[in-house]
This record gives C-alpha cells, structure tokens and sequence, in this order.
C-alpha cells in the first residue's frame, strides 16, 4: 500500500542518532515501522476494552455451556 508522505520535524537523542547514520539506518523507515507497531498495539488495547463486556460474556457462556464444537472432538480435553 502506497500513502503519501510527510515531512516531520523530530528530536532524537545525539547519540542515536549519530550511531544510527554511521550504520546507514533508513531513519524514515525505521520510525514508519514502529509507528505502526504500537499503532496496531493500541488499537488492539483499545479494541479489547471496547469489547470486554463482550468477551467477559461470552467467556462465561462457553464456562457456563462448553463449546458447540464440543461434541464434535474426537479427542478428550485434559484440564
């Protein structure tokens, strides 16, 4: 996927920085994938918060009921 670029202004430790040029890391690159990790990290957090009702009901109905699939295994479920 292709998105049009922007021009940031940032400040960045001395130290990383001049390390990180001496190595020739991509900085723009390297900032664009960690934006989007903790990008995708917070909407995870934040759709889990939005959904905890949710999970938290239906968690106690498959506690409560078991799974659908439950009687379809073949196998035996060791707790």
């Amino acid at each position: 996927m292709s998105t049009a670029k922007k021009a940031a202004n940032l400040t960045v430790r001395a130290d990383l920085l001049e390390e990180a040029r001496a190595r020739k890391i991509n900085l723009s690159q390297t900032l664009e994938t960690a934006l989007a990790a903790e990008l995708k990290k917070q909407r995870e957090a934040e759709w889990l918060e939005q959904n905890k009702a949710a999970i938290e009901a239906y968690n106690r109905h498959v506690e409560k009921h078991g799974l659908f699939s439950d009687r379809y295994r073949t196998f035996m479920r060791e707790d």
